[in-house]
């Protein structure tokens, strides 16, 4: 009766869009919460509400992937236990600054102001990482020195990589934070801080980074819930699209190249990143057209980029299937 409630067409946006959104978390194994955050800011929608369903819509995606990845074994569970641990500490710190500020009506100015910095960052940091060939070996020095720096007790790791328990506990806690202040999974932040600031190997930090995120989410959502900041239709109109598009993305990341992968990546962070400064532009200043704009760039961008994976992985399907005829052609 609540999701009757919310309206058919409403429904059928928000099915939509978790079509576009699972697309992309099979495509870049990560909840895509920084998606549905921002979007329910974008649609009106209280910044505690946006929080809370984010990390609801981050758990319901992770599970199936944790499974996969457990299956392959490319989960750490040591990580994902220290990273759980303190990721669940941070959560808590976070939701009691939403909380606070919510209280003082500043919720919303901030936490949009926070995603507009994150979002622009992040996106710029992975257009960069695209284009140049260099990154890696700075991802490498700098995971050389944090292994570098022997702080009691000391961890060993997949991969052969032994770090201090003290600095992966720090690294989770701060993402923690973030994670419960934005009502994002992590993974946009933590996969890369444990790839490159750890030295983790990439197919283990995205295992165990998905694992950590199902765990964390769970408790997130659960905290949000607990202060009926969870909008349950909206959380399950999303999930029912995401089930078919996780298994779409999971496809297509066999048969688009790994740069362009990071350059669909960057662009969909910086739209989020624009679309949620023109909302705010537009409600500080009356411009409805800014209004639009960020309707525009947050659901454009979802359909743009899923489009694209879909058609590039497709292409490179059927270039596969040529070269395989002619192959049988000449033989």
């Amino acid at each position: 009766m609540a999701v009757l409630g919310m309206g058919l067409v409403t429904i059928f946006i928000f099915v939509g869009f978790g079509l576009l959104i699972g697309t992309l978390f099979g495509f870049f194994g990560m909840g895509g919460s920084f998606l549905v955050t921002p979007a329910l800011l974008v649609m009106g929608y209280p910044a505690k509400v946006a929080v809370g369903s984010g990390l609801a819509f981050v758990f319901g995606t992770s599970v199936i992937g944790a499974l996969r990845h457990r299956d392959h074994g490319q989960v750490d569970y040591k990580l994902a236990a220290l990273m759980t641990v303190a990721m669940t500490l941070g959560i808590e710190g976070g939701k009691g600054v939403v909380l606070f500020l919510e209280e003082t009506g500043m919720a919303d100015l901030i936490i949009s102001v926070a995603y507009v910095g994150l979002l622009a960052i992040v996106g710029l940091f992975t257009l960069r990482d695209a284009r140049s060939q260099s990154d890696e070996a700075a991802g490498v020095d700098l995971s050389e020195r944090v292994q570098s720096i022997e702080i009691p007790p000391m961890v060993t790791l997949q991969g052969d990589v032994r770090v201090s328990g003290v600095i992966v506990f720090a690294v989770g806690l701060v993402v923690g934070v973030l994670s419960g202040f934005l009502g994002v999974g992590g993974g946009f932040l933590l996969m890369p801080g444990m790839m490159y600031g750890l030295g983790v190997p990439a197919a283990v930090a995205v295992g165990t980074d998905i694992l950590q995120i199902t765990i964390s989410g769970a408790y997130g959502a659960f905290a949000y819930a607990q202060a009926d900041a969870v909008a349950l239709p909206v959380v399950a109109s999303l999930l029912i699209g995401s089930a078919l598009g996780a298994r779409i993305g999971a496809g297509a990341t066999k048969l688009v190249d790994d740069d362009e992968i990071k350059g669909y990546f960057a662009a969909m962070l910086l739209a989020g990143s624009i679309a949620v400064a023109a909302k705010k532009l537009s409600t500080a200043y009356g411009i409805e057209l800014l209004n639009t704009v960020s309707i525009v760039l947050i659901f454009g961008a979802a359909f743009l980029v899923s489009g694209a994976v879909v058609l590039a992985a497709v292409c490179r399907l059927r270039e596969e299937r040529t070269e395989s005829l002619c192959r049988l052609t000449t033989s």
